[in-house]
């Protein structure tokens, strides 16, 4: 199964290149791991960054995320969603 693990935030007005900067490396950093199959970073207006991750795994498994971002870089706490692939039919 792939199960996808998004995790958007809003950076403080301004502060958009440097939350998109942080996210890049807190990427880098997700533990070498097998299961884990693509990820990709992801800006938008409003200085928002996304990151998708996907992994080969189950659904409720024990997987690694990216932390928060300190609270003077950000409007909120992250928000985080976790998805399931579903077969085509």
């Amino acid at each position: 199964m792939t199960v996808a693990l998004m995790w958007e935030a809003r950076a403080v007005p301004g502060r958009g290149e440097e939350l998109l900067t942080w996210a890049e490396e807190q990427v880098r950093e997700l533990p070498a791991d097998p299961a884990l199959l693509r990820r990709e970073t992801f800006r938008a207006p409003q200085d928002r960054v996304l990151v998708i991750t996907w992994w080969d795994a189950p659904y409720d498994a024990d997987l690694p995320e990216l932390p928060e971002p300190g609270t003077d870089l950000v409007t909120r706490a992250a928000h985080r969603w976790r998805f399931e692939s579903v077969a085509a039919g």
